[in-house]
């Protein structure tokens, strides 16, 4: 074979791969006429064919934006104090809150040093006090619980009940003498609250069923009965219990408190959500509790489900950040993680999944806002507004959390990515302050002007 072409390619500083002609001489029916033809390229074209005939360079996978849970901004335009709770409360949970979250949850106990932090962060954020319920800032309120679930939603529950239940019940409902003597200390988290309205035979039926007995007996009332959920009464310094007066049949409200004869508190164990909230089943024996610790403003059920209403509200807000976070730590995940050779985001059915959830998210978001600001234009909430809030939220919340947590594949189950226990979380969020039959039956009412309960 005639040389003097690849010659001449050797002069001109190009390096060919013997096995690339090779494969080129197979395809043309004179070496030496292909030789020829590409001892006439200039060195510019002749480069341009040796780099088509080496292998391909691998691409550097690029750099992901940010992971933005608020990709329409929902969260611009905030008063000052709306924004620094929002970051005191974002910076909180994620520097003081997240660290002993998965800890907490697999030990099914609550973290009780951060109990003098978090009256740390009600100081910083809400002010000793200037606690009022319902909130005068609806939004802010609301924040804090977003923020809350975001990251942990058994502390948002712990925050929730020592504030929006316990303190909610003392702020609407209690003398100005209990107001001093436990809305002070609980507002600086010097006091523990808890707060017991369902029972183990009686949760959605609580209004006509409700069993626990209030018995008056000269300057004190006597309880008998059981409770069951009330968050953190096994630590709690009072609890704020429902019961029913047997003399007029009104339900009541009473502060019993920790150290009162016949007040016995047993945890629930085998819970698979909301895992570092410590739940309780409650024995009420002949305890005795002074006219001093009823709570004077209480007439009737009415007031119950008056009180239920902003915390309701307040659910919806909680499932639109345990929502938020579910979506940031799939995202991060999946940007992350590595399979055939780059990142699992980069494959279309998982972007497509991010994308879904995205929108849900979206969604949430612009929702609890409006619901917030609506809040806070008329001043209180009604009962079908708080419903509705807290049904399509938790069935939002359930779809993003269901999706982050499959998009994870088989570490979607493992603590160390948080998605599991948002996951789990979720259904603890859906399942409290009314099922969603009894808070869709409000709503139904509400529009149709007809009752469907039974």
């Amino acid at each position: 074979m005639d040389t003097s072409a690849l010659d001449q390619l050797t002069q001109n500083g190009q390096d060919l791969d013997a096995d690339v002609l090779a494969r080129l001489a197979e395809r043309a029916d004179d070496v030496n006429e292909l030789l020829g033809a590409l001892s006439q390229l200039d060195p510019t074209d002749l480069e341009r064919l040796a780099d088509g005939a080496r292998p391909a360079k691998p691409r550097r996978t690029p750099q992901p934006p940010p992971v933005d849970g608020d990709v329409y901004d929902v969260f611009e335009n905030l008063t000052p104090e709306q924004e620094h709770t929002r970051e005191a409360t974002r910076s909180f949970m994620e520097e003081t809150v997240h660290p002993v979250a998965n800890e907490a949850w697999e030990n099914g106990t609550f973290p009780k040093e951060l109990i003098p932090k978090a009256g740390a962060f009600f100081d910083d954020v809400i002010g000793a006090g200037t606690f009022t319920f319902p909130y005068d800032d609806p939004v802010r309120s609301g924040i804090i619980s977003f923020e809350m679930s975001r990251v942990d939603p058994s502390f948002c529950t712990f925050y929730g009940v020592q504030t929006g239940l316990c303190m909610g019940s003392i702020a609407m409902y209690g003398s100005e003498e209990q107001k001093e003597r436990f809305l002070r200390p609980l507002e600086r988290f010097d006091m523990v609250g808890s707060w017991a309205l369902t029972e183990p035979d009686h949760g959605s039926d609580a209004s006509r069923g409700l069993e626990t007995t209030a018995r008056r007996d000269g300057d004190d009332w006597i309880l008998n009965g059981a409770k069951k959920w009330a968050g953190n009464a096994t630590f709690a310094d009072v609890n704020v219990v429902w019961a029913r007066d047997v003399s007029d049949g009104q339900v009541k409200g009473f502060l019993v408190e920790m150290d009162m004869d016949g007040y016995e508190v047993e945890q629930l164990g085998g819970k698979i959500a909301k895992r570092g909230v410590e739940n309780v089943l409650i024995d009420l024996d002949d305890v005795r509790v002074p006219e001093k610790n009823r709570l004077p403003g209480v007439e009737s059920f009415k007031d119950v489900g008056t009180q239920l209403a902003p915390c309701r509200a307040g659910v919806a807000w909680e499932a639109a950040g345990l929502a938020t976070g579910a979506y940031e730590k799939a995202l991060e995940y999946c940007n992350e993680r590595i399979q055939f050779g780059k990142p699992v985001s980069s494959f279309q059915m998982v972007q497509d999944q991010l994308v879904s959830m995205l929108g849900t998210v979206t969604a949430l978001q612009t929702f609890v806002m409006q619901l917030g600001r609506l809040e806070e234009r008329e001043g209180s909430i009604s009962a079908e507004r708080a419903s509705l809030a807290k049904v399509w939220a938790c069935d939002a919340m359930r779809d993003v959390v269901q999706t982050a947590r499959g998009v994870m594949g088989g570490n979607g189950i493992l603590l160390e990515h948080d998605v599991a226990r948002l996951f789990a979380d979720a259904e603890g969020v859906f399942a409290y302050e009314g099922s969603r039959e009894m808070n869709a039956l409000i709503v139904g009412r509400a529009i149709t002007g007809q009752s469907a309960f039974v």
